[in-house]
């Protein structure tokens, strides 16, 4: 178990208390009926508001290990300062608002916090109420923050008081930011794949958080809904099945810039060679890299079978082949360079514009991305020593002199 530091100035408990926001909140709207829906540092740290239009606002206390809730702990009273501004702008007793406390922290045993536990103590004969209690408490303080906290709550008659505390749960022992992974994958992914739970989580996570982020710039102003990450791991899910495969660089470039006039490899050499336009010969270098990516990206995530990539660059040759042999039909020795030219255009139009949705193309019956196609075509293109598709019908023939100017 990893100590606590003792530097009075290390900030690092609250350096993870801004990243454990987001990732509790996915892990708790996991667990809420799925039309619950979230907002991030609206009211509070977290929004959570039912389908019946009641707003739990829930602050969140990642705490170092060993941390313990007392009376009169900054990390409660803080808390309770927002929940009265809140209470009080909704009208009080009459405000729709729950307030919990989420604290990887424990409650002292001898705090009367443990009275705000979802399973509170029995308490032995007569006690006070909450209300009385929390007075009594207020009053030993010699903090002025709490002191100004208590000022405010106040303000509230006896029965307000004991309506607002009575809206409080506390927490305690909740998950650390390093745990909540597990628990997702534990609780939440078994109907997925072992072998697939650490992809999918990471995909999952990369999502919702951009989607908080969209959240809090402002580009996003409606709350998250528990069904949209039920939707979201639903689908992520469906592309690891035995049939799909999961499409990742759908948009990504490259780093740097594209330079399609001076790139030296050959499968772009190829497309210089039959007169292709640099834009075009652009779209062909994202092809490649996206494809090429990609299936570094399964490697890496053992999804692909064993010889299957092989097996598929083996069928992308035989079409091919099979759609070079109709192209080069009609041609002989004596075929004018025009026409070869044409040629060759004709069959990197048909991998360009038809090859990419083909059905027959397709690595699996479900991935149906172009760039796995185009680009795949663009990796044989780019074979050493020598090329397993060409487009000029004399390439092979000059591939030597290609070779050395640009090598």
């Amino acid at each position: 178990m990893a100590e606590a530091s003792a530097d009075q100035y290390a900030a690092g408990e609250q350096g993870l208390g801004y990243i454990y926001q987001p990732r509790f909140g996915l892990l708790k709207l996991l667990q809420l009926p799925e039309s619950t829906s979230i907002l991030i540092e609206k009211d509070d740290d977290l929004d959570f508001i039912d389908k019946d239009g009641v707003k739990t606002l829930a602050s969140l206390k990642h705490k170092g290990i060993g941390d313990r809730l007392t009376d009169l702990s900054t990390d409660f009273w803080k808390s309770v300062r927002i929940w009265l501004a809140r209470y009080n702008r909704d009208g009080r007793s009459e405000a729709s608002l729950r307030f919990f406390l989420f604290s990887t922290g424990t409650v002292s045993s001898t705090s009367f916090l443990r009275r705000f536990l979802l399973e509170s103590p029995a308490e032995d004969g007569e006690v006070m109420s909450l209300s009385q209690i929390a007075s009594y408490v207020l009053a030993k303080t010699e903090s002025k923050l709490i002191g100004s906290i208590a000022e405010e709550f106040h303000k509230l008659n006896d029965d307000e008081k004991e309506d607002f505390l009575s809206r409080i749960v506390i927490f305690d022992s909740g998950p650390r930011i390093e745990d909540v992974p597990s628990i997702i994958k534990d609780q939440h992914m078994r109907s997925i794949r072992r072998d697939n739970r650490d992809a999918i989580f990471e995909r999952l996570e990369g999502w919702w958080n951009d989607t908080i982020v969209n959240l809090l710039v402002g580009k996003r102003t409606d709350p998250i809904f528990g069904y949209e990450i039920s939707d979201k791991l639903s689908a992520f899910a469906e592309e690891y099945k035995s049939d799909n495969l999961p499409i990742t660089f759908r948009g990504r470039v490259p780093a740097g810039e594209i330079d399609a006039d001076n790139d030296p490899r050959l499968f772009v050499a190829q497309l210089r060679e039959i007169g292709i336009a640099s834009n075009r010969i652009r779209n062909a270098i994202l092809d490649y890299y996206r494809a090429f990516e990609q299936r570094s990206s399964w490697a890496r995530e053992s999804l692909l079978v064993s010889g299957e990539m092989e097996e598929y660059e083996d069928r992308l040759v035989d079409e091919w082949s099979r759609y070079r042999d109709v192209i080069f039909e009609e041609l002989d020795e004596q075929s004018a360079d025009a026409v070869l030219l044409e040629a060759g255009k004709a069959l990197y139009r048909w991998v360009d514009l038809e090859s990419g949705n083909s059905s027959t193309l397709r690595i699996r019956e479900r991935v149906t991305e172009p760039y796995v196609v185009r680009g795949g075509f663009h990796i044989l293109a780019n074979s050493r020593p020598l090329p397993r598709v060409y487009w000029h019908p004399r390439f092979l023939d000059r591939v030597g002199q290609v070779l050395g100017a640009t090598a």
